[in-house]
Order: C-alpha cells, then sequence, then structure tokens
C-alpha cells in the first residue's frame, strides 16, 4: 500500500433517510456514495476497466451481505472481471459512517479491496492479514491518529 491510496478524511455528505422510505434502500445509497469515494481511492493508478461497473459489482456485493465487519472496520471487497489485478485502498472518518456493521456501530476505517476472479491467492492472504491486524489491541487508534498517509502505513508495518 502506497500513500497515494490512502485517504483520511473521507467527505461524502449522507442524504437523510425519507421518513416513509426504505431503511434498505437508504443504506445502498450511502454505501454505494462511500464506495464511489474509495474507488476515487483507487481510480489513478488506472487498474480499474470500467468504474462505474466495479462499483455496481460492489454494491450488488454489498446487498448480499454488509462487510461492516464491527469495531469500526469495514472491508468491502470483491472479485471483479473490472480489476485488472489486486488492488488495496484505505480510507478513514473520523465522524464514522453507519454502514450496517455486525454491531451497527459507526464505520471509521475502510479498506477496499478489489482483484480480477482469477487471482486468489494474493486476494485470500491479504484479506487474511488484515482481518489479523484488526484485531490488535490499540491499531484502530493508531489509525485514527494518524496525521499523514505514511502514519497508516506505519501502524500496519508495526504489525506485520
Amino acid at each position: 500500500m502506497s500513500s497515494e491510496l490512502i485517504k483520511l478524511d473521507m467527505a461524502l455528505t449522507v442524504p437523510e433517510m425519507p421518513e416513509n422510505g426504505s431503511r434498505a434502500k437508504w443504506m445502498i445509497r450511502v454505501k454505494e456514495g462511500l464506495l464511489s469515494e474509495l474507488l476515487g481511492v483507487l481510480d489513478p493508478h488506472s487498474q480499474i476497466g470500467n468504474r462505474k461497473k466495479l462499483l455496481l459489482d460492489f454494491v450488488n456485493r454489498e446487498k448480499k451481505a454488509s462487510t461492516g465487519i464491527g469495531e469500526g472496520f469495514a472491508v468491502p471487497h470483491i472479485r471483479s472481471m473490472q480489476a485488472k489485478e489486486f488492488m488495496i485502498g484505505f480510507g478513514r472518518s473520523r465522524e464514522g459512517y453507519e454502514y450496517d456493521a455486525i454491531d451497527d456501530a459507526p464505520v471509521h476505517f475502510f479498506f477496499i479491496m478489489a482483484a480480477p476472479p482469477y487471482d486468489d491467492a494474493l486476494y485470500l492472504k491479504v484479506f487474511k492479514a488484515l482481518s489479523e491486524l484488526i484485531m490488535f489491541d490499540g491499531f484502530a487508534e493508531k489509525l485514527m491518529n494518524a496525521e499523514e498517509p505514511y502514519d497508516i502505513i506505519r501502524a500496519i508495518q508495526e504489525l506485520e
């Protein structure tokens, strides 16, 4: 992961949920906005085939089951033909976003991953390593206190 793939201040303005609207539909709109912002972190590296199709793949993945894993973390991940190679990025929100996490807590930290469908080995290895990192005491605090993208990279390297 390089500093260009890290966004420390996510900026999505969440639309209010309509009074008579479906919460599920509203949540998908929120997730689509967040995922679009996160794809913007990956986009400059030109490893995306069709950005709109990749976003749709992520949204459809979220419709099946939330990737909000709790403790303030979400790991949206997908294998898609729109990913030319393995990609990973990071986004942080100090305020947090509702994301249908398993603990119903706001999500502050987003690790977004995409890989081609035939690249299982690296995809699964990174997903497993990331899952282990998230469980370390103090990791979330280091991510929250990071002032520069390199601070995120350093927090990950210290626990590897």
